[in-house]
């Protein structure tokens, strides 16, 4: 090895060890400390806004005076948030989608484009559960579930990135989950689909560093369960490490972390130990610790409601 070599790689050691330091003190810093930035005027698009965080996230960015776009397969749903929006003075522009059908994704972000102008802030929000084991759920559920959780980020990203990429500013958020980073019992399709998710994020994420765009920003949110009925009957084994979020909880983490440009946000903060330990640890040990605290035991109770928005 060449001296040269010797130097670039102590150099990127103790690159790794710095960077590190800082995001573990980030993660672990409250909420409203560090600065953030101005979202004024900006156009943001929340898909699956039609309820449950997609409409909190709306009524967040709409405060903050972004211009708001929202997209939901529930029509009525989509229409309330957006008179809610009105009704604080904030510009809102409501659209039908069936996220499960890339054609009307397609015409539907022509129409942004012509109507409302470039997004200058993705969020891909929506999302459904089944709550079936492998052998119980149908296959067209399974599909559905790949369509919206996963597929759909393909192509509202080849719609709405390129912009960005040509003003090198802009910020795409990728809504996952715990589940796209651990499997679990009676979560296989979604699992999968976050899990694709996940991995969607990670590459456009390398992508827009490899063409040198340092102003569109990313960031990947991975919450465990939140109480918003879309997993209604979930139990946490373990409340003291894992408990059930509240959303107003989770909302408030997302907009620290998009408006901090946090590249990944976990919730609770008990969930970036999970994350290490599964890249550090042996399988069997994973399974080990997974019993302990009744990971896998979590969807034994499950409800839910068909097709839910997050």
């Amino acid at each position: 090895m060449e001296p040269k070599d010797v130097i670039d790689f102590v150099i990127l050691i103790v690159y790794t060890l710095a960077v590190s330091l800082i995001e573990i003190v980030k993660a672990f810093i409250p909420n409203g400390i560090l600065p953030r930035k101005n979202v004024a005027g900006k156009t943001v698009l929340i898909t699956g806004s039609g309820s449950g965080l997609g409409r909190m996230m709306a009524i967040e960015f709409g405060k903050l005076g972004a211009r708001i776009v929202l997209w939901d397969v529930n029509e009525k749903g989509n229409t309330e948030t957006r008179k809610k929006l009105m009704d604080m003075g904030v510009k809102a522009h409501a659209y039908t989608v069936d996220l499960s059908k890339k054609d009307q994704i397609n015409e539907t972000a022509q129409k942004v484009k012509c109507e409302v102008g470039n997004v200058d802030i993705l969020i891909n929000n929506a999302g459904i559960v089944t709550g079936k084991k492998l052998f119980e759920c149908p296959d067209d559920l399974m599909e559905k579930t790949m369509q919206v959780n996963t597929n759909a980020l393909f192509y509202t990203t080849k719609n709405f990135l390129p912009g960005m990429l040509e003003s090198n500013s802009g910020h795409l958020v990728t809504i996952a989950s715990m589940a796209g980073q651990i499997g679990v019992a009676g979560l296989v399709d979604y699992c999968a689909s976050k899990f694709g998710a996940v991995g969607y994020h990670e590459s456009v994420t390398a992508e827009i560093i490899r063409l040198g765009k340092s102003g569109v920003n990313t960031t990947l949110i991975c919450p465990y369960y939140i109480d918003t009925g879309m997993f209604d009957g979930v139990e946490s084994k373990s409340p003291l490490f894992l408990p059930i979020l509240e959303p107003e909880y989770v909302i408030e983490c997302i907009m620290e972390g998009v408006l901090t440009n946090r590249r990944l946000v976990a919730m609770p903060r008990f969930c970036y130990l999970s994350i290490f330990a599964k890249g550090l640890l042996p399988i069997t040990a994973l399974e080990k610790i997974s019993d302990f605290f009744g990971v896998n035991n979590t969807m034994d109770h499950f409800k839910g409601r068909v097709a839910a928005k997050k």
